[in-house]
This record gives structure tokens, sequence and C-alpha cells, in this order.
């Protein structure tokens, strides 16, 4: 019986090799902690005990004037609160005060109306909820009218002393081009902040970093020629005088 003959094997066409996978970049990296200890030691060193520039009496007022600083400047802020809390410097005093006349005391400031609202509302919760104190956590003061993370952390730290850090657009920018913390979005820099400074150094590192942002690290133009830090930070172009 004759052997069966196998078929010719076709040829495989050539196989593509398949495309590598573009590797991921890495975000810059952070600063070594001995150079993140001696920036905040330069920063103590300057100014030991440094305070926010919303004026406040007590954690209401400090309350009020956080949310009424989004998208405006402290000192407008400050120009509106005094009026304002003269005559009302209580959750109880604000509501009777009413709507109407938070809005007149405010409409120097950036989206008043609704700031006027939420301050009244935050203002009511704080009496129903609360026994018209402001509370000391972030969960509950997010819920009140008005208040995010970045105003809950802000109050939190000064208010109540713990080591939160708020992040601003100033915060946010000293953050990355400090390389303290680098992140795309102010979440990402407030956890790699908490993950950074280091702990003897957080309760403060929230103001130093704001003020060294507002006044030197500016966003046009650092002034890095008078900056406490210029030769531990890897920000180029430097600018000169």
């Amino acid at each position: 019986m004759a052997a069966r003959q196998s078929s010719p094997t076709k040829p495989s066409p050539d196989k593509k090799p398949s495309p590598r996978k573009p590797a991921r970049k890495r975000g810059p990296a952070r600063l070594p902690a001995p150079t993140v200890e001696e920036i905040f030691r330069r920063f103590e060193a300057r100014d030991p005990e440094p305070k926010g520039e919303l004026e406040h009496t007590d954690p209401y007022t400090l309350l009020v004037a956080v949310v009424l600083s989004a998208q405006a400047t402290d000192v407008g802020v400050n120009k509106a609160t005094r009026k304002l809390f003269a005559e009302a410097s209580t959750p109880e005093a604000m509501v009777a005060l009413g709507e109407d006349r938070v809005r007149g005391h405010i409409k120097t400031i950036g989206l008043y109306r609704n700031k006027a609202k939420n301050v009244i509302a935050l203002s009511e919760k704080l009496i129903a909820e609360h026994g018209g104190a402001v509370p000391p956590s972030r969960a509950a003061l997010e819920l009140l009218p008005g208040v995010g993370r970045k105003t809950a952390n802000v109050v939190m730290n000064t208010a109540f002393g713990e080591p939160t850090i708020a992040v601003d657009t100033h915060l946010f920018r000293v953050g990355n081009r400090t390389r303290l913390a680098p992140g795309k979005t102010p979440l990402e820099v407030e956890l790699g902040l908490e993950k950074t400074v280091p702990l003897r150094y957080r309760r403060h590192a929230h103001h130093w970093l704001i003020l060294h942002g507002r006044y030197v690290c500016k966003a046009r133009r650092p002034e890095c020629f008078r900056c406490l830090i210029a030769d531990l930070c890897p920000f180029e172009p430097k600018t000169i005088a």
C-alpha cells in the first residue's frame, strides 16, 4: 500500500514583531529627605509662627472668611469682613442679619451672590447640627455649604492646630517647582506633601509655602534672587534681580 504523501507545508507569513509599549514617563523625582529637612529648617528659622492673612477672631469667622476667599484676594476679603463681622460674628447673628444684608457687605468680592447664600446656609446648618460651633473634622466641615477640602484643611489647621495642608494655587505652584511634591492636581500635591514634609514642620508647612508662593515664588516672575531656598530648588531658569 503506497504511503500517503504529506501535503507541502505552507510557508508561514513573516510575523511582524509586536510594537513595544512606550516606556512610561516618570514624573520628576522628589527632593531627597535631607534637602527637604533643610528647606523647612530655613523657613522655621525665619518665621517660627507663620500666620494666614485672613482676619478672624474665632473658628466661625475664620470659616466664613475662607469661604469668601475663593477666587478673591485676602486683602479684598478683609475689607469686606471687617464691617460684616462687626454686625454678625456668630452663626445666630449671621442668620438674623439675612442674605440680603450679607450680600450688601460682600458685594465687592467675586461670586458674592452665591457666597452670601452659602454663608447663611452654613450658619443655619451649624446651628441645627452642631450647636452653633464649628466642627473640628474634615468630614463634617465638607458637609457645610460652600466648604470643600481646601477650606476644611485651612480651618482644621488654623483654628484647631491640625497638621493639614491646604493646597491653593500658590502652594500648588511651589510644590511642583521645588519638587517638594510634584503633582497634576491639588490633591496629589497635598498627599505628596503629607509624605514628604517632616512631621515636626507639618503644622506650619501650609503657611510657609503659601506665603512663599505669594510673595517670592510668583507665577510670572519668581524672585529667585531673594529666595531663601534658591540653592536647594531645582527650578530653572533662575531669575536675577
